[in-house]
């Protein structure tokens, strides 16, 4: 009925006219209203001086409610229309973030009496008012309500500490690039906590209260944004070099307990990092470390400092896996790749101006290269440990089958489309993956480097040239495509555009692997699980078997993920599910790998019994290939006899220190 109905309204429509536009036949009587652009009557930024000082003070007490209370006097020119913004477009989100649900109570004032203020009905972050004769100044009042819990957002106040993110708690006015915008901050925090930031505090605190008051420099509203806060009861800094500090907070003092170990390899570190660019473009810079399961997880690049959230044994348990010591090394390649050297579609003159991210496989792509490397050259990570990583990375990369329909240069604008929440086929809709392709592909471009220069040069000439800066700059250089191509072309003379193309722009059938190949090592399955592996899992409370039935489960036996076209894909099974029983027996992790190992060879099916909601269902996943786990493998001289050319061990060369 459907086809027939559907015939004869495409018949009536030719006999309209198949040139004609349906509109025309519709009556004339009819209402057919027209579309008016709505003109953008906020101002757009100047780089001209702002004329005042704003002053801003934040109450950041209430950590039993997470309420922070903002007081906000801001400087007027003239009278009439004044537009303040709340940031939206965040520096090293690459997306529109701000988290402009969470302002409330906003009021304004000027000489003592109330102006009212409009939302503008297009731009929800401006905010309008009009400023009466004889004001000099406005005082603005709102709070910034942090999330109770994760489902609400992250939470950036808990009982032991918080995270005091400029961006949250201040307005800008509109009308001038926020480098140009004098501010002078100041922080109330609870009683005996200790604060770290990359902002220094006035000299000379003023003692007018009891309160734990912190008044910072004058600095201008970009660098504001850009110097966040860790506070906590229970804080220690760690000295790193003249320059850099480890500053950490933790939920008890308990975990508190680095070795002297511990810090030597984040010290080197900090000489490692340093050594490889051959410059340090910042004047201090601040690790900003929480150890914590009651403030929200966090890895986000400043200029001078970053934030990072891990788990609260990330010292006492040391000795049970890497976990995530490798976020300290992506976050301080930040400071060279991403803030001094940053895409010129990624620099904007405030934070309302989009952001365009299609430099992200090198902005995140090789600062996730280094990270690694990085890792292993300080000690954070074994060499063990970063091969598995490699491997791991590798595997997981050959599952991303949307690679075959979404090139790599499309995942770089995934922050904006997906604002990172859940997909229900990862794999098949593919998530950020420039982030570890863009390893890849910088893996594969350092082996041809050397692979070219006859082993006299590697990926560290590229990033000595490209990303040296002169030391104690803190500013800004931005870079297009051709400047990557061309300064690639200048370490070593190569097709250097054309490789680009196919790994960036082109989809694939699978994972760019030939930098492993061009390191020395290839890409092996067995059934015995990293070490690498093992701790991921129990990181995050999971169980991995994307490389054999395509699955991962979680600890609760719900499924997280579905390897798109893999056996269980084929079986029917999908996220959301939780699995009830294993080939009629109760559920457990171990039963599950059992029955797939067990499966070895055989030509049965491994049955699933899921449950979702109040609905049962069985599965019967076709797969015989036992576990399967990624691992790297050195190829042998006989192995490289047929690849060109002798393969000139890069990789191990790679992760060797540089530093003593």
């Amino acid at each position: 009925m459907r086809v027939v109905a559907l015939l004869g309204l495409f018949s009536v429509l030719s006999f309209i006219s198949p040139v004609t536009p349906l509109s025309a036949a519709m009556p004339d009587n009819l209402s057919k209203p027209t579309y008016a652009p709505v003109e953008d009557t906020i101002s757009q930024a100047q780089d001209i001086p702002y004329p005042g000082t704003m002053q801003l003070e934040v109450d950041a007490r209430d950590n039993v409610q997470g309420i922070f209370r903002i007081t906000q006097i801001i400087p007027v020119a003239q009278a009439g229309r004044m537009t303040l913004l709340y940031p939206e477009w965040l520096p090293g989100n690459h997306a529109p973030r701000g988290e402009i649900e969470k302002l409330a109570a906003l009021e304004f004032m000027a000489n003592g009496q109330k102006i009212d203020w409009i939302r503008d009905d297009m731009d929800v972050f401006a905010f309008h008012l009009d400023v009466p004769e004889g004001v000099s100044e406005i005082t603005a009042k709102f709070q910034f309500t942090s999330a109770t819990t994760a489902s609400q957002g992250r939470i950036v106040m808990a009982p032991s500490m918080l995270n005091l993110r400029w961006h949250q708690v201040s307005l800008y006015p509109a009308g001038h690039y926020v480098r140009q915008i004098p501010v002078e901050a100041t922080a109330i925090y609870p009683p005996g906590w200790r604060a770290a930031s990359s902002m220094r505090p006035k000299a000379r605190q003023p003692r007018t209260d009891n309160l734990n008051r912190v008044a910072y420099r004058k600095t201008d509203y970009d660098t504001l944004i850009d110097s966040p806060v860790f506070a906590g009861k229970n804080f220690q800094t760690y000295r790193l070099s003249r320059r850099v500090h480890l500053n950490v907070v933790a939920d008890d003092a308990k975990f508190l307990k680095p070795r002297k170990s511990h810090i030597a390899k984040h010290s080197k570190l900090v000489r490692e990092s340093e050594a490889l660019f051959g410059s340090h473009p910042y004047d201090r810079y601040d690790f900003l470390l929480a150890l914590t399961e009651e403030m929200g997880s966090i890895g986000i690049e400043h200029h001078r400092s970053s934030e990072n959230g891990v788990n609260r044994e990330y010292f006492t348990k040391w000795n049970d896996g890497p976990g995530r010591r490798n976020l300290l090394p992506h976050e301080i390649v930040h400071a060279w790749n991403g803030k001094y050297r940053r895409p010129a579609g990624m620099w904007t003159p405030d934070y309302r101006e989009p952001m365009r991210d299609n430099l992200l496989w090198v902005y995140e792509g090789q600062t996730q290269f280094w990270g690694y490397v990085l890792g292993a050259r300080s000690g954070l990570f074994s060499k063990q440990d970063t091969l598995d990583a490699f491997a791991a990375i590798a595997a997981g990369m050959d599952l991303r089958v949307g690679r075959q329909w979404r090139p790599l240069i499309d995942t770089t604008h995934d922050p904006i489309i997906a604002a990172r929440k859940p997909k229900p086929w990862s794999s098949w809709q593919r998530q950020e993956d420039y982030y570890n392709e863009g390893l890849l592909i910088w893996l594969e471009a350092d082996g041809i480097i050397r692979r070219e220069s006859g082993g006299k040069k590697s990926l560290e000439n590229f990033a000595r040239s490209f990303f040296k800066g002169k030391n104690g700059d803190y500013g800004v250089v931005t870079y297009e495509l051709s400047d990557v191509i061309e300064a690639l072309n200048a370490v070593q003379p190569y097709d250097w555009a054309g490789f680009i193309q196919e790994r960036v722009y082109q989809t694939t059938d699978e994972a760019p692997k030939n930098g492993l190949t061009l390191g020395g090592y290839k890409l092996v399955y067995n059934a015995t699980k990293s070490d690498f592996i093992s701790a991921n899992d129990k990181r995050r409370k999971q169980l991995d078997l994307s490389h054999s039935i395509g699955m991962v489960v979680s600890d609760k036996g719900v499924v997280k993920a579905v390897m798109w076209d893999g056996p269980a894909f084929k079986a029917g099974l999908k996220n959301g599910l939780t699995i009830t029983a294993v080939n009629g027996k109760a559920y457990t992790a171990e039963m599950l790998t059992q029955a797939i190992e067990e499966n070895r060879g055989q030509m049965n099916k491994i049955e699933i019994f899921a449950k979702n909601d109040d609905q049962y269902s069985n599965f019967l996943v076709d797969y015989s290939g036992g576990l399967r786990y990624p691992h790297l493998e050195k190829i042998t001289a006989d192995e490289t006899a047929g690849e060109g050319g002798q393969i000139e061990g890069g990789i191990d060369r790679l992760l060797k220190p540089k530093t003593r």
